[in-house]
C-alpha cells in the first residue's frame, strides 16, 4: 500500500469514534454519577486539546524548500559567436527562391514570382 498524507477530517472522526468506544467500555466497569453535560464538555476539551497537540507536532516537521535562482544564458552550439549563429539561422529561415532571385537577377526574370 502506498503511504499518503494524513487527512485531518478522517483522523478527527476516528479519534471521536475511539473516544465513544472507550467511554462505553469504561462505563461498563466503573460507575460514575456525573452530569451528562459535564462529560460532553470535558470530552470536547480533551478532543480539541489532542487535535491542537497533533497540529503542533505536525507543523514542526515541515521544511520549506529554499527558492532556486536560475541564470538566463544564451548558449550557441559549438564555438560559434552569437552573431554568426544568428546569420546561419536567418539563412536557413529565408526562402531559397528569394535568395536565388537576389543572387541571380537575370535568371529570376524567367521564373514566376512566389511569396
Amino acid at each position: 500500500m502506498k503511504p499518503h498524507r494524513m487527512d485531518a477530517v478522517s483522523l478527527s472522526f476516528g479519534l471521536l469514534f475511539l473516544a465513544v468506544v472507550f467511554w462505553w467500555a469504561i462505563s461498563r466497569v466503573v460507575t460514575l454519577h456525573l452530569p451528562a453535560v459535564g462529560w460532553i464538555v470535558a470530552g470536547g476539551l480533551i478532543f480539541f486539546g489532542m487535535v491542537g497537540l497533533l497540529g503542533a507536532i505536525r507543523s514542526g516537521r515541515r521544511e520549506v524548500p529554499a527558492p532556486v535562482t536560475a541564470e538566463a544564458r544564451i548558449e550557441t552550439p559549438g564555438d560559434l559567436p552569437p552573431e554568426m549563429h544568428a546569420s546561419i539561422v536567418q539563412e536557413l529561415l529565408d526562402d531559397p527562391g528569394h535568395r536565388f532571385a537576389r543572387e541571380h537577377p537575370e535568371d529570376a526574370k524567367d521564373q514566376p514570382k512566389r511569396d
